[in-house]
């Protein structure tokens, strides 16, 4: 890890959140059995500033990169997945929210405060019916004008962080402009409740619920993104942020598996495992795979923050995270194949790992998509270089 810290407020940052480190790996166990909130968890980073890490130091934040919070949450997810996926969409909102100006000075001073005061926010977009926004699904959430005020009906699904959060971006369909709009909406809101649906076998304390929206009335001035069809889709790597949780998972198993072997010692051979050469072979392999897309994931995101090599970026972001995905599966695999048996009983933790790092799946973008963009991107290349030639 050392080599991929290049300021000293990652350190910084790094030596304030290992102090955590015992705390969220003791609370780790808890969480997934129950399948609980990690609320103390997530107020722990709260009050550690952690919330407000990604908001921009004009805005009284952090001021942290993408690069910075891959390198952060890599090292958080390596503690607890769940918590770490959760505050890991409240901080790539608030990236992409000041980084591309997407709501007016006034909206973005008023959240800035809110955030300062330790309020979370997430996106809550996901739909039974459409499945991921990055699908293309029109929302069937619908908001209706009525004289200055909107109200907003419909049901939002994989809501992470819902426990904790104090303002969802809802978005939903609007019948008169023909458009998907964002509206900003406060938990305490009449009409909005929690329906807690959440119950998976992996990452089980995302508390990724249902939004349900009964007629929820905000003001017309909380419609904060206006017409979503209306703007080209741009590169966005705060999603990175989804990589890194799944590459701290793999990296966990790892060390754990690594501690075991040299641990070890059957009195059917002189000396730890590890000493053995199928034993290498598997550490070998997992460290090759985590060298090779650690780098492929710091690279990206270090190219997404340097302005005049992000145009330049394709398929590179997506690329990573389909990469640091299947090779996170891979490393975990190879660390319960060390450990044998032990690796699934209920109170070891590389079968969490093996549950919590094949949800990576599933997130934005799906490896289908992220191959069918790369293949379209060679063919189209490719006739770009025909027609030049003729």
């Amino acid at each position: 890890m050392n080599l991929f810290i290049r300021r000293d407020i990652q350190q910084e940052w790094l030596n304030k959140l290992y102090e955590k480190e015992a705390d969220f790996k003791n609370r780790g166990a808890r969480i997934d059995e129950e399948g609980l909130f990690p609320t103390e968890n997530i107020a722990d980073l709260i009050e550690l500033g952690y919330t407000r890490s990604t908001l921009p130091k004009a805005y009284g934040g952090g001021g942290l990169n993408v690069y910075d919070m891959v390198l952060l949450q890599e090292t958080v997810a390596s503690f607890d997945a769940s918590t770490a996926l959760a505050i890991g969409w409240h901080l790539s909102v608030i990236g992409e929210l000041f980084e591309k100006k997407l709501w007016s000075d006034r909206h973005l001073n008023f959240i800035a405060e809110e955030i300062a005061k330790g309020a979370l926010i997430n996106r809550a977009a996901s739909e039974a019916r459409t499945g991921s926004p990055t699908r293309g699904g029109r929302p069937e959430t619908k908001a209706i004008k009525k004289g200055s005020h909107w109200v907003i009906s419909g049901r939002k699904v994989f809501t992470s962080l819902a426990p904790m959060l104090t303002y969802f971006l809802v978005s939903a369909w609007i019948e008169e402009t023909e458009t998907i709009g964002y509206f900003l909406v406060h938990k305490d809101l009449e009409g909005l409740s929690i329906d807690e649906t959440w119950d998976t076998i992996s990452l089980r304390g995302t508390g990724s619920h249902d939004l349900v929206l009964e007629q929820v009335t905000v003001h017309e001035d909380l419609l904060v993104e206006p017409d979503i069809l209306g703007k080209g889709k741009e590169v966005n790597g705060w999603l990175l942020h989804i990589p890194a949780c799944y590459l701290g998972v793999a990296q966990a198993a790892r060390d754990y598996a690594v501690g075991f072997a040299n641990q070890y010692s059957p009195n059917s051979i002189s000396g730890p495992i590890s000493q053995l050469s199928n034993i290498q072979q598997l550490i070998g392999e997992m460290d090759l795979e985590l060298m090779k897309v650690r780098h492929f994931l710091y690279s990206a995101a270090e190219a997404y923050d340097d302005l005049s090599r992000r145009p330049f970026l394709t398929n590179e972001l997506g690329a990573a995270k389909h990469a640091v995905t299947n090779s996170a599966i891979a490393v975990v695999d190879k660390a319960m194949r060390i450990l044998g048996i032990k690796s699934i009983h209920r109170n070891n933790p590389l079968q969490r790992y093996y549950r919590d790092v094949r949800a990576g799946l599933h997130n934005p973008p799906m490896d289908d998509a992220t191959i069918q963009k790369i293949a379209l991107s060679a063919i189209e290349q490719d006739k770009l270089k025909a027609a030049a030639r003729v």
